[in-house]
């Protein structure tokens, strides 16, 4: 190979061919950025759940559940719910 033939690895396009790559680029960008919004909503569903579900696995041998204000309790974590889900 001589000092001549170096190739600097890129190749000429037309207008309408980087137009192509452009909308391409973006569109992967606006799906990658829903796609992390989406991640968090389910993250932040996830991390909502995880403390019911332990707090019911507590004392598996008790055939009750002492649950003071539990309707209070249940419309906070439904309207949590419909803003996340609405988000």
């Amino acid at each position: 190979m001589s000092d001549f033939d170096f190739d600097f690895g890129f190749t000429a396009v037309t207008e309408e061919e980087l137009e192509v790559v452009q909308k391409q680029a973006a569109a992967v960008e606006s799906t990658t950025h829903n796609l992390e919004a989406l991640q968090d909503k389910i993250d932040t569903l996830y991390n909502m759940f995880q403390p019911l579900l332990n707090n019911l696995k507590k004392n598996p041998e008790k055939d009750y559940i002492y649950w003071p204000n539990r309707m209070a309790k249940i419309e906070q974590f439904s309207d949590k719910l419909d803003e996340i889900y609405t988000a």
